[in-house]
């Protein structure tokens, strides 16, 4: 008989490279940047109901309301709520052994809900091969993506060889190269983008967390033991407690039981607006515009407004997002830095525009 599959969504987080469009009340993953305009998250929830008998959203109990308005028909019994962002070891935890008691015995599918994707058929094997990797041999299981150009802001993951009815063992982690090192990944293959998209049968993945973040799943089981008597109240208090940390650090990178699917399809985590704006059709002159613009003298320029003409004279290479109360004008070579106009924002504690 074979093993039921979870989909579970990580939907936390704001996105903070994506300000001012992307806020606490409009995260990444509910904007409009899915197929024909869909938000990421509604992508995500169908590409997972194709492969998945249940499908569960893993996002903060603030979320909650935000997701319900994108997806009105997943009901409370299929959202896993952490009292707070803790980092993704303690969201993976948190969601595997909740699942453990619902459907002890599946196998779990990660998919997170902020990536933009193309590619239906190329996806669904890869997710199918992880799924079936999972169940068939005690292994961890992630999908990596043979790399079309040497990104120097993705992280890698080394898995030379052949596969082996379509998964590869796991060498090591990369974390994002130097330019010459990137050249080299992709001029000696082996190497692929790690897209931290997972899967493993709950019962494994409990066991690594066992072995490698020992204390770290006895704390999450108080808080899940908190739950079921119904304390939420001690159960935050619990969580709030736990120290952040990834997923990769904690258990992937430590692993000895951990493969590869190796698959190619189109896929951006759109980490920056820079980014967003390469897949943005751009014009004869470079320049790349959602919205009304008047552009004179301007080449290599990205321009996001929706609500008010933008004129522009004489720039290159720059990048201006509009919205309604807040204007974003930033070079495109730093569009990696929007973070930091988030993190002043922090600082002088302008919180509505967060």
């Amino acid at each position: 008989m074979s093993p039921k599959i979870v989909a579970v969504i990580p939907a936390g987080g704001a996105g903070t490279r994506l300000w001012p469009r992307s806020r606490r009340a409009t995260p990444k993953h509910v904007l409009p940047l899915g197929e024909r305009g869909r938000p990421l998250l509604r992508a995500t929830y169908d590409r997972a109901r194709k492969v998945a008998d249940e499908v569960f959203i893993l996002t903060e109990a603030r979320q909650r309301d935000i997701i319900e308005a994108v997806l009105p028909e997943v009901d409370p019994q299929h959202m896993i709520l952490e009292p707070a962002a803790r980092g993704t070891t303690n969201a993976y935890g948190l969601a595997t052994l909740t699942l453990s008691e619902r459907a002890p015995g599946a196998v779990m599918i990660a998919l997170p809900a902020d990536h933009v994707v193309h590619g239906t058929a190329a996806i669904a094997k890869a997710v199918r091969t992880a799924i079936t990797a999972a169940a068939t041999t005690s292994s961890l299981v992630t999908v990596g993506l043979k790399p079309t150009f040497p990104s120097t802001a993705l992280g890698y993951i080394h898995a030379p060889g052949r596969p082996i009815r379509g998964t590869l063992r796991v060498k090591r982690f990369v974390e994002k190269p130097a330019p010459a090192a990137a050249r080299r990944f992709l001029r000696e293959g082996g190497y692929y983008w790690n897209l931290a998209w997972f899967s493993w049968r709950l019962d494994v993945f409990l066991e690594e967390l066992g072995r490698h973040a020992p204390r770290r799943l006895e704390a999450l089981r108080r808080v899940v033991a908190a739950r079921r008597s119904g304390d939420e109240r001690a159960a935050g208090a619990l969580y709030q407690r736990l120290p952040v940390e990834v997923i990769d650090r904690s258990v992937m990178e430590k692993t000895d039981r951990l493969l590869l699917v190796p698959a190619a399809f189109d896929w951006a985590d759109i980490g920056s607006w820079a980014e967003l704006g390469d897949r943005v059709h751009a014009d004869a002159r470079g320049n790349s515009v959602d919205g009304e613009a008047i552009l004179v003298d301007t080449t290599g320029s990205l321009i996001f407004g929706d609500r008010r003409l933008i004129a522009a004279i004489g720039l290159e290479d720059m990048i201006i997002v509009d919205t309604e109360d807040a204007l974003l004008v930033v070079p495109r070579s730093r569009a990696q830095d929007v973070r930091k106009a988030v993190d002043a924002l922090k600082r002088a504690r302008k919180t509505r525009y967060l």
